[in-house]
């Protein structure tokens, strides 16, 4: 006979010690990130076993570019850009950005809801009821990224599943923000082939962030105009956006820029 098992607590999916286990996951990918042995998507995998979600984002926070950068994510690219670009912007943001600051859409009151950019823009449009925002900060004190959690429906909470977070700060702020002079894969991926780029639609696509028309890309780069365009086509193709302010757009939340 097997032995019953009491308030959820063994190790059936979401139970205590499957969410348990599924943390001791999150903080190994985590290590791999922040030594730049493995990739950031494997930490949202990860914490999908403590926090059940539909979309997930995690991002460090440039403060020369003043926006965040995804490190990896699920949303759409118009979700994405949003939460790169202006979410420290919304109202709502300041009453996280702090230690151990974290907030669920459903303990937001509907007078701050309506407040929100980021409510208006992306949970609305994109149907989600709930979400989690949870900001991240090094042990100095530095805010260094956010972890953004998005649910198409509102789900009961894992046993455990808020303290477990809790305890999971550290590893994730170390994940955005690595040891000086460490590079994360993603950053190198973002470096050099990012969205299955050549090196040369790199140099291409960051020039694109600086505004700059083709012949003034094509002087810098020592080509010819007529290549540059195709670079640009082939460009807009890979990465599946529209024009060329879209594909500076996505250059941007990598953290692509054209060299001085």
């Amino acid at each position: 006979m097997t032995r019953a098992t009491n308030d959820g607590d063994r190790a059936g999916p979401g139970s205590t010690e499957a969410v348990l286990e599924a943390a001791l996951r999150v903080r190994e990918a985590a290590r791999r990130v922040a030594r730049g042995t493995g990739p950031a998507r494997d930490v949202l995998r990860a914490l999908s076993g403590v926090v059940d979600h539909d979309r997930a984002s995690l991002a460090r926070w440039d403060a020369r570019l003043r926006r965040h950068v995804v490190l990896a994510d699920d949303y759409t690219p118009a979700a994405r850009e949003h939460l790169c670009a202006r979410l420290h912007e919304d109202p709502l943001f300041a009453r996280v950005r702090r230690p151990g600051g974290a907030l669920w859409l459903h303990d937001v009151p509907p007078g701050l809801r309506a407040l929100s950019t980021t409510v208006r823009e992306v949970i609305e449009p994109s149907g989600f009821e709930d979400g989690l925002t949870r900001c991240l900060f090094a042990q100095d004190g530095r805010y260094v990224g956010v972890l953004n959690l998005s649910m198409e429906r509102r789900r009961a909470a894992r046993p455990g599943s808020a303290q477990v977070l809790d305890l999971l700060d550290d590893c994730l702020a170390a994940a955005v923000d690595p040891p000086e002079g460490t590079v994360t894969a993603v950053e190198r991926g973002a470096a050099s082939h990012p969205g299955g780029l050549t090196s040369r639609e790199v140099q291409v696509l960051a020039e694109l962030t600086a505004g700059r028309t083709n012949r003034e890309i094509a002087e810098r780069l020592f080509v010819t105009v007529r290549t540059v365009a195709t670079h640009i086509e082939h460009i807009l193709a890979k990465l599946d956006v529209p024009n060329r302010a879209a594909a500076a757009g996505r250059a941007a939340t990598w953290g692509l820029e054209p060299p001085e």
